[in-house]
């Protein structure tokens, strides 16, 4: 699955929802959860879906994030997605493999759901947590830190641990890393950065909380023409045998990397 960009909207906002694939994010998030306070989870509930039936989404895919599992919402929430027309659920503070098996047994076959590890114990179990059948993973630096008790910094050194943590498990479960959020919404280049140290770390996509970020974000995400043409000399030279490429040294590795690169960017080596 793509999600260089999941745009998140606030589920109880039928007028955001009817526009949010004006940015052609790749997948869209409508939130059911931060978004929304306590007394108007459930006319939420129903705004949401409404919405999301009305919707002529086109290629982005369309989800929603329900309330964490335990919550007085989950056992509606899913069930509302699973009547909907919504392609699946973004199911967040994921900690037990059982609460994504009864998500999938109430949601229709081949439903998407996408996994949010932001607490403690769903960052430490984050290997075994994203074996267990989703189709993508985040990872959610806010609730993640304060439920370890710590502080957001803007360099972001105190995440950095389990923003690795998330990718490596995504890695080796086989499925997209979708990078933190940057909640400063009218700082592109704060959000630029970010999603750029993001990429370096491995992950394929960010979460997005407004408009402005998705190109940014689609932009971070895609190689560039300038990276194809490397990588493509990469391959080239690994094929002849030449073992220099700009100055610097192929072998192996950068053979793999650059196959990744073009393989990501969807044109041939």
């Amino acid at each position: 699955m793509l999600v260089r960009t999941l745009l998140f909207v606030p589920g109880g906002r039928a007028d955001m929802i009817a526009k949010v694939t004006r940015s052609s994010p790749d997948v869209v998030a409508v939130d059911l959860e931060d978004a929304v306070a306590a007394a108007d989870k459930d006319s939420a509930r129903r705004t949401a879906a409404e919405a999301v039936d009305a919707l002529d989404a086109g290629d982005t895919v369309v989800l929603v994030r329900v309330n964490p599992p335990g919550s007085p919402w989950f056992d509606d929430d899913v069930a509302a997605v699973a009547a909907s027309r919504a392609a699946g659920v973004v199911l967040p503070k994921l900690e037990r493999e059982s609460d994504l098996t009864a998500v999938r047994a109430t949601l229709p076959a081949g439903a998407v759901v996408v996994a949010g590890l932001e607490t403690a114990l769903g960052v430490a179990d984050c290997r075994t947590l994203l074996g267990s059948g989703v189709d993508a993973a985040y990872f959610g630096a806010e609730d993640y830190i304060a439920d370890l008790g710590g502080r957001r910094t803007a360099d972001g050194h105190e995440v950095l641990y389990a923003r690795s943590r998330v990718a490596l498990a995504a890695r080796l479960a086989g499925v997209p890393a979708i990078d933190q959020a940057v909640v400063a919404v009218r700082d592109p280049d704060r959000f630029r950065l970010d999603a750029g140290h993001g990429r370096d770390l491995g992950y394929q996509g960010k979460i997005c909380l407004h408009p402005t970020q998705v190109e940014i974000a689609r932009e971070v995400f895609t190689p560039s023409e300038a990276e194809i043409a490397h990588a493509r000399a990469v391959v080239a030279a690994g094929a002849a045998g030449v073992g220099v490429v700009d100055g610097e040294m192929v072998d192996d590795v950068h053979l793999r990397m650059a196959a990744a690169l073009l393989a990501r960017a969807g044109v041939p080596s």
